[in-house]
């Protein structure tokens, strides 16, 4: 069996100070999935040329961003998965809580295991 191949990035590199383990356009907080969305929009999708444009960054960073969430990396699933499971526990996904509904608190090891797991 043949090695999975690595892609070596120019543009993204992670943020070790974030819990998302995707990878970040670097030198800021912009993760590659935000710019993807912004391209993949079903209201308003952008080029990749204005995203560029509106987040001040090289054309090619963008572009490079759209590469890496088109491989579909499976850090990019954990993350959405990781952030639902902190909604459900905070009771974001409650119908009501735009409307007033409650906000519940988690406890530091509560929270600890809903981010590790």
């Amino acid at each position: 069996m043949s090695e999975p191949t690595t892609t070596t990035w120019k543009y993204l590199a992670p943020n070790p100070k974030s819990v998302y383990k995707q990878l970040f356009i670097q030198g800021t907080r912009i993760r590659a999935r935000v710019l993807y969305g912004m391209f993949m929009s079903d209201e308003e999708p952008m080029t990749p040329e204005q995203i560029a444009a509106d987040f001040n960054l090289p054309l090619e960073a963008v572009r490079e961003a759209i590469t890496y969430c088109q491989t579909e990396p499976p850090e990019i699933k954990k993350d959405f998965e990781r952030e639902e499971r902190l909604m459900e526990a905070c009771g974001m996904n409650d119908p009501d809580y735009k409307y007033g509904g409650k906000y519940k608190r988690l406890s530091p090891e509560e929270l600890t295991r809903i981010l590790n797991s």
